[in-house]
């Protein structure tokens, strides 16, 4: 029995990401700045307009990322606080002090003999540097009443000495358009982990030298890819349960489950509150003053709404069933929150026509 396993490093050494060079913005970019780029970045690579899907899928995922750490105050503090060292294309491993914010990337469970064995998910959630720096750590947690405990024993007794052990559960993040939590679809999900060698039955040893297919680790890395489907309604943090999918059983016994927690990308156009959709809708002056009748953006398509005269600042409007849809219940709804905006360098005339109006409107807010 192998009692020298090679264990993994819980900190790995991942390319470093320019999140700012992602955007396209300086690093004293402000909120507005940022939120404007991710959103013109975001309407150009969205996968369902993107003519190269499979690109896109990749930048779209790389834009949200940026925007899932620059958008956040805390978030952006701490990626600051990586400064001028860190430079696009370098190998990075998270400073002393991390390791109480962030955790390892990838899922993982406990190999057969005790040691550590990584799992990667290759095309679901964030890269590796930003599951190191703010993601949780994800460990192959027991099987609900199982009876055995996350580091592969049962009252006690290793695996050896029950014979056989049911796999461990992995766990990763997916990253779910609102589209795709619309209307539903299926996704490739590549999952890598290692598995013990064949060569040299995973001892590491061939003979009296290293194994030469392993290089003496005991396990060879090996890729499996699956077809999830993901159904219509999914919200943030649910957990996709692909059935023995996880890691394989020990002495013949079945394999552990795989389990995909649900991360929503974020939009260009809204915001997500449970499972009503936020939209932000710029008003002109008048618009606002006389009412209107205007068309705004759903993910189902376009429906026109009617803007009472009077509208004022920060009003919500809802448009019931056009959000989220529910499992159980009806969808959530559309809230237009009215934002009106005044035009920064009015011409010759518009000014004279401003200047008209305030001689001859009787409001008067401030009294």
């Amino acid at each position: 029995m192998r009692r020298n396993a090679k264990r993994s490093i819980a900190y790995m050494a991942v390319k470093f990401k320019d999140y700012y060079q992602s955007l396209g913005v300086s690093r004293n970019a402000s909120e507005v700045e940022i939120k404007k780029a991710f959103r013109k970045l975001a309407r150009e690579f969205h996968p369902d307009v993107a003519k190269n899907k499979k690109q896109a899928e990749e930048k779209f995922k790389e834009i949200n990322e940026a925007y899932e750490v620059l958008s956040d105050s805390e978030k952006r503090k701490k990626y600051d606080e990586l400064g001028p060292n860190w430079r696009a294309g370098a190998e990075f491993r998270p400073p002393p002090g991390w390791q109480g914010f962030g955790g390892p990337g990838g899922a993982g469970r406990r190999g057969p003999r005790g040691e550590d064995s990584e799992f990667q998910f290759g095309g679901t959630g964030f890269s590796d540097f930003f599951e190191q720096l703010f993601g949780a750590a994800r460990r192959g947690g027991a099987h609900p009443g199982s009876g055995r405990s996350p580091f592969g024993q049962r009252g006690g007794f290793s695996e050896e000495e029950l014979g056989s052990e049911r796999g461990q559960d992995i766990e990763g993040d997916i990253m779910v358009t609102l589209e795709e939590a619309t209307h539903g679809s299926v996704r490739s999900v590549s999952v890598r982990h290692g598995s013990p060698c064949t060569t040299c039955g995973g001892t590491g040893q061939s003979g009296r030298s290293g194994c030469s297919v392993c290089g003496g680790a005991g396990e060879v890395s090996r890729t499996e890819t699956h077809q999830v489907k993901i159904p219509a309604g999914v919200t943030e943090g649910q957990r996709l349960r692909i059935a023995g999918r996880g890691g394989a059983g020990a002495g013949g016994a079945v394999a552990g489950d795989l389990y995909l927690r649900v991360r929503l990308a974020r939009h260009p156009d809204f915001e997500v509150e449970d499972h009503n959709l936020i939209y932000k809708l710029d008003l002109a002056p008048w618009e606002a003053v006389l009412g209107a009748s205007i068309s705004v953006p759903t993910l189902t398509g376009h429906v026109n709404i009617k803007i009472p005269a009077g509208t004022q600042n920060g009003q919500k409007l809802r448009v019931r069933g056009r959000g989220l849809p529910q499992r159980v219940s009806a969808a959530g709804d559309l809230i237009v929150i009215a934002q009106i905006e005044v035009p920064e360098k009015p011409t010759d005339e518009e000014r004279r026509a401003w200047e008209q109006l305030a001689r001859t409107s009787q409001f008067r807010p401030r009294e």
